[in-house]
Formats: structure tokens, C-alpha cells, sequence
């Protein structure tokens, strides 16, 4: 009897392995990344879609009122109060610092915050709602 032997080798990929990878990845990025808790009023508004890890966030209200992470601050001492949170935050080469102002606050509060980032070498940027 004269059987043949097959030796092709079979070019199909199995993708059963890969959906359990990107499966586990989507898990430990939900699960690593930190929510950004901000005040209930308004913010100004954008169609900038950037979304940018957080470190240490700046709040700033229209009576002039500075929380830095939760906790009011003196807008004075703004540039120790930062550096102290970066510290505590493990002193990241990408820190990033996040303003949260509110519509009608006095543009000042907002560069004196820019300069206290700088001051400590982090990245600051400017909360935003979408546009309606």
C-alpha cells in the first residue's frame, strides 16, 4: 500500500492566546489608573481630547479658595505645597500637574499655579469640559 506523508507544514495562526493577552492588559490598565475627583462647578470648555496622567491636583475656585489634592491650601504657599506632593507622589519624571479652575476665576491663580509647576519640573495642564 503506498501512503503518502504529509509534510506541508500548516500556515494557520491561532488568535485563542492573544484575545487572553489584550483581555489582561485591558484589565491592568483599568485597574492602575487613578480617577481625577473634581469640584462640582463649571469648567471652561474645550474640543481637546488629551487625556494626561495625574499626580497632584490644583483646585481653584472664584473666590479665590486653593485645594491641592482635597486639602486648601494658602495660594502663597503654593510652590512648597506642590513640591511636597510631588515628593510624596515618588518625584515621576513625567508628573503631571492638573488645574482645575473654575469659570470666572482670576486668570493669576491659574499662572501662579504654571509657575509653581515649572518651579518643581512637572507638566501642568488645564482641566476641560467638552463643548456642547
Amino acid at each position: 500500500m503506498g501512503l503518502k506523508k504529509r509534510s506541508g507544514v500548516s500556515a494557520e495562526f491561532s488568535l485563542a492566546s492573544l484575545t487572553d493577552i489584550i483581555f489582561l492588559l485591558l484589565l491592568f490598565f483599568m485597574l492602575t489608573s487613578t480617577l481625577v475627583k473634581i469640584q462640582p462647578f463649571t469648567l471652561p470648555e474645550s474640543d481637546a481630547k488629551t487625556v494626561a496622567p495625574v499626580t497632584v491636583v490644583v483646585t481653584i475656585e472664584k473666590s479665590g479658595r486653593h485645594t491641592l489634592n482635597n486639602q486648601e491650601i494658602d495660594p502663597k504657599a503654593i510652590t512648597r505645597a506642590m513640591g511636597t506632593a510631588l515628593t510624596q507622589a515618588g518625584n515621576q519624571p513625567d508628573a503631571t500637574v492638573t488645574i482645575v479652575a473654575e469659570v470666572g476665576a482670576p486668570f493669576g491663580y491659574v499662572v501662579d499655579v504654571m509657575e509653581a509647576a515649572a518651579k518643581n519640573k512637572a507638566r501642568a495642564i488645564i482641566a476641560t469640559q467638552p463643548k456642547s
